[in-house]
């Protein structure tokens, strides 16, 4: 999609079809109050176009509602769409990002395939705007249909931001390049969760994330099963040893000019490409979307690709365990006991809690590669699906700097995560009598427990656990993204990343 930035007059714009933001500004409350949309643009041919449906009470500005007019009076766009924020007081930056992707959804099936969107001009969220109108539209015109033999491309053209005359060029300029990479980063994230597993082995993704580091001039190393062996990752070995794909251990490096000290942030992903349980297997009702149990280590390889874009001052390492978690005559057992890198031992309780199993010697590898603080993501628990829906994704961490900095971070980002508990009460949990400990800790508090195993982990190296699984994949579609991969967190990790160069 090529993109445009646009300081010319809203009215002026040719285009296709020109988007136009609207609140809701009512004040009232009660049985009478009734929706005041209000355009958030100052053109007064724009608002002249718009005056009789907004008075009408067709169109009441609710989140991400749209309403077209063919052929506005005085524009020059062929279209006007009206698309609606919600009521103003809760209107965000984030409530403009998802705005854009509706508007870029809402053009897709109608063959429309420019569209222009002017930004509000509020001081509020300008020129934060900017880059999330981008971010949005990129991430509004991925489709997950890759492998229909009567695709119709849909994708959208050219997109322009139309950006009030009067605002911060520099700062809207930065945003708006800032979108287009991070945009882009996210899609290329959903690219590879969408992939099926016949498609997408260990193999491949290591692969596809060497091409990418090649690309954006990051440093790329993949190994596989002699690597394994010769550090002693005996968890991450295990999951791998039942199937005929071999593993692949992916590790990114960006290394910032002038940049010789201060932290080393490590990024760690579960990269299972197809997860069948192994010998506790799983059900067979929705195992084929066991495809995106690499959606953590994709997140990984996306944030590291933003990164070398952006270029933030401050050393990162990226580490992908990749694997197949299959049931065949060598996989391993409940009951076996698993010697980890760390030379922590582990009982199996459950072959299908493997992703915390990777993550472990991961997490080790990075620590010793140099990793001072630590983030990994996963889609690790159903347990943290049952907690948070398909809403937040959950959250941990061992420390509080640490941790305000990805809190921080979210408020740029606008993805929703909740930070959960950890204790020595779920330690207890997960101590085995034959070994160190167990894989899991049974059913309670199961995204805790899984979060205390990797806790023995990262030890005392300040670190965040990132459990997705309730939302690297979107069940329905929404306004503003399809159904399938999300390409959650690859935007947060990214400012996590940020906050400590800013430091």
């Amino acid at each position: 999609m090529r993109t445009e930035l646009s300081f010319a007059p809203f009215h002026a714009i040719q285009t296709e079809l020109l988007a136009v933001l609207a609140a809701d500004t009512q004040t009232g409350k009660g049985p009478d109050a009734k929706p005041a949309p209000t355009l958030l643009i100052h053109d007064d041919t724009i608002q002249s176009a718009a005056a009789q449906v907004l008075a009408s009470g067709e169109f009441k500005a609710g989140a991400n509602e749209t309403l077209l007019l063919h052929a506005p009076a005085g524009l020059a766009a062929k279209r006007l769409l009206l698309v609606g924020l919600g009521t103003q007081a809760k209107v965000t930056v984030h409530s403009v990002r998802n705005a854009a992707g509706a508007a870029v959804r809402f053009c897709k099936p109608r063959g429309i395939r420019e569209l222009a969107l002017a930004l509000p001009s509020s001081e509020g969220l300008l020129p934060a705007s900017a880059r999330a109108a981008v971010e949005g539209a990129f991430v509004g015109d991925f489709d997950p249909d890759t492998y229909r033999s009567d695709r119709k491309d849909q994708s959208i053209q050219s997109f322009t931001v139309a950006a009030p005359a009067n605002g911060d060029r520099q700062a809207l300029e930065a945003g708006f390049r800032e979108g287009a990479i991070i945009g882009e980063s996210q899609n290329f994230t959903r690219t590879l969760v969408n992939e099926p597993g016949n498609k997408l082995t260990p193999t491949v993704l290591g692969q596809r994330a060497a091409a990418m580091a090649k690309e954006v001039g990051l440093q790329c190393e993949v190994y596989s099963t002699d690597k394994l062996h010769e550090l002693k990752m005996g968890a991450f070995w295990a999951v791998s040893q039942g199937s005929a794909e071999p593993p692949a251990l992916i590790v990114m490096r960006y290394e910032p000019e002038g940049v010789s000290d201060g932290p080393v942030l490590g990024l760690v992903g579960k990269g299972i490409t197809f997860d069948t349980g192994g010998i506790s297997i799983k059900p067979s009702d929705n195992m084929e979307k066991m495809k995106y149990d690499m959606a953590g280590g994709a997140a990984m390889i996306g944030a590291m690709r933003a990164i070398a874009l952006l270029k933030p001052k401050v050393r990162v390492l990226g580490i992908v365990c990749a694997a197949e978690n299959m049931p065949d005559g060598k996989a391993q057992k409940p009951g076996d006991v698993q010697t980890a890198m760390s030379g922590k031992t582990i009982e199996i309780i459950n072959t299908d809690a493997e992703g915390r199993l990777v993550l472990a010697d991961g997490l080790a590898y990075a620590k010793q590669l140099g990793a001072t603080h630590l983030i990994d993501a996963a889609t690790l628990t159903g347990a943290c699906v049952v907690a948070l829906g398909m809403v937040n994704a959950g959250a941990f961490s061992n420390d509080e700097d640490t941790y305000a900095k990805f809190s921080a971070a979210l408020q740029v980002s606008g993805e929703k995560f909740w930070r959960l508990p950890l204790g020595d009460e779920y330690v207890e949990m997960i101590k085995s009598d034959i070994s160190d400990i167990k894989n899991t800790g049974g059913r309670w508090g199961g995204a805790i427990t899984a979060a205390e195993f990797l806790h023995t982990f990262a030890e005392d190296t300040p670190w965040i656990h990132l459990d997705i699984a309730g939302i690297a994949w979107v069940e329905d579609a929404r306004p503003y993204i399809a159904k399938g991969p999300s390409g959650v967190a690859v935007r947060s990790i990214l400012e996590w990343a940020r906050q400590y160069a800013k430091a």
